[in-house]
């Protein structure tokens, strides 16, 4: 079986496969950039230009950044856990449940990342005495935190990469580079907007989550998910290799990924994950057995007891 077939990368695969369906309306209330909306018990909506934040709780910051197609509510588990505890930071990008940004014809991925830093940096460092923030981000959230933890250590104490890769060629083979990768990633975006909303194939759904309830999940937030964004978005993860940054990497980092032995032998998952991040000098890794690429869906409590480890401190356990 090939490797995308199970790694959470993948997740763009699932595009190849859509159908064109009606566009959905967004899942929640949105806010307009530069407006903040009071919400019960403290909580606010603020609005930037690529992404919502929804700000709750109390204590330590932690920034809970999802992957693509992905509304905010992927977090709800673990807002729940949380929020008693920590200020928690819920980005969700424009499209993925908010209403898309008017212009997306051109790169997302890194003008997100500037934005999120300029965030962090505004809301959270700034305002509470130089503290830095804690990130959890999960597949392209993880790429992103990944260049988060590389270029920003001055706002990032430690993070949390959730089933991500520094490249997504790697799952096409170890030579694979942006530049031949790129007219594949050209053609997916461009079919993508072609065929307009996407419907997921079972097939694919298959290596998102192990569960029936999983998938159809997933398959919903897919339905929902803005085109356009969805399709420029694919293109710059595609395109982006993050591996030249990992020797940059400061902070500790956790590398949480996926095991399912009725897909894959667990060495050779291990093998793969450790490889992909052979430069980084300070991420361990830690495997959560029983799951797929959405693994706080697949395997909830032992999701949920890495999270607690990683932000108590015990983060991460080398295997």
């Amino acid at each position: 079986m090939k490797i995308w077939f199970f790694l959470g990368l993948a997740t763009v695969l699932l595009l190849s496969a859509c159908t064109t369906t009606k566009s959905a309306k967004p899942l929640v209330s949105t806010a307009a950039r530069g407006e903040r909306i009071d919400l019960p018990n403290g909580a606010q909506l603020l609005g930037g230009r690529h992404f919502t934040v929804l700000v709750e709780g109390k204590g330590r910051d932690v920034v809970l950044i999802p992957g693509l197609s992905t509304p905010r509510t992927v977090w709800e588990a673990t807002r729940a856990k949380l929020k008693g505890r920590y200020r928690l930071h819920v980005i969700q990008m424009r499209g993925f449940g908010d209403a898309p940004m008017s212009d997306r014809d051109g790169p997302l991925l890194e003008p997100f990342i500037r934005e999120l830093t300029d965030y962090i940096d505004d809301e959270i460092v700034d305002r509470n005495n130089r503290q830095k923030a804690l990130l959890i981000g999960h597949s392209l959230g993880g790429l992103a935190t990944m260049s988060l933890a590389a270029r920003y250590p001055q706002g990032v104490e430690k993070a949390m990469i959730i089933d991500s890769l520094p490249f997504f060629g790697l799952l096409f083979g170890p030579d694979t580079t942006v530049e031949t990768l790129q007219p594949q990633a050209a053609a997916m975006r461009d079919a993508l907007i072609a065929k307009g909303s996407s419907q997921v194939d079972e097939r694919t759904l298959q290596t998102m989550s192990r569960t029936e309830a999983g998938r159809e999940q997933i398959a919903a937030w897919a339905r929902a998910a803005d085109t356009g964004t969805m399709a420029q978005l694919t293109y710059d993860l595609m395109t982006t290799d993050v591996r030249p940054l990992l020797p940059g990497i400061t902070i500790p980092v956790t590398m949480l990924y996926p095991v399912d032995t009725s897909v894959m032998a667990e060495p050779r998952i291990s093998k793969m994950y450790k490889e992909a991040f052979a430069g980084a000098k300070t991420v361990t890794f830690e495997k959560i057995d029983d799951s797929r690429h959405f693994i706080m869906l697949d395997n909830p409590e032992a999701y949920a007891a890495a999270v607690e480890r990683f932000l108590q401190g015990n983060d991460g356990k080398s295997e």
